[in-house]
C-alpha cells in the first residue's frame, strides 16, 4: 500500500539489537518458539527497511539519516554475512565492523 512505517525494540524490555528487531518481523515467533501471525510477517528487505530509513521517516528525519546518500549523517554497521543472502537467522548475522562518525569501533 506504500504506507511507510519503521520497526523498534522495547528496551530494556526486549534486546537493543537492530537485527533481533527485524528477526523478530520477519518470522514472528513467540519466545516457546510459536508463530504468531504468519501472515503478518515481513521480508528481509522490508524489515531492514523499516529499522533504517522506515525510522527515520517516522522521526520526521529521513532527509538527514536513515540511509546512505551524500549530504546525510551515517553510522555504518559491516556485517560478517548478507543479510538478503545469508541462511543464517537475521538475529545470528554477526558485527564485523563499525563506524561511528567516520571513525572505527570495537563492535565485539
Amino acid at each position: 500500500m506504500g504506507i511507510e512505517f519503521g520497526i523498534h525494540c522495547d528496551a530494556p524490555v526486549t534486546p537493543l539489537s537492530p537485527l533481533f528487531t527485524a528477526w523478530c518481523a520477519t518470522e514472528r515467533e513467540t519466545a516457546s518458539g510459536v508463530t504468531l501471525g504468519d501472515a503478518e510477517k515481513i521480508s528481509r528487505l522490508r524489515a531492514l527497511q523499516a529499522i533504517t530509513l522506515g525510522a527515520a521517516f517516522t522521526l520526521r528525519m529521513d532527509d538527514r539519516i536513515g540511509s546512505l546518500e551524500a549530504g546525510k549523517f551515517a553510522d555504518i554497521t559491516v556485517l560478517d554475512d548478507d543479510p538478503l543472502e545469508s541462511s543464517l537467522p537475521l538475529k545470528d548475522i554477526g558485527i564485523h565492523a563499525t563506524l561511528l562518525s567516520g571513525r572505527p569501533t570495537d563492535a565485539r
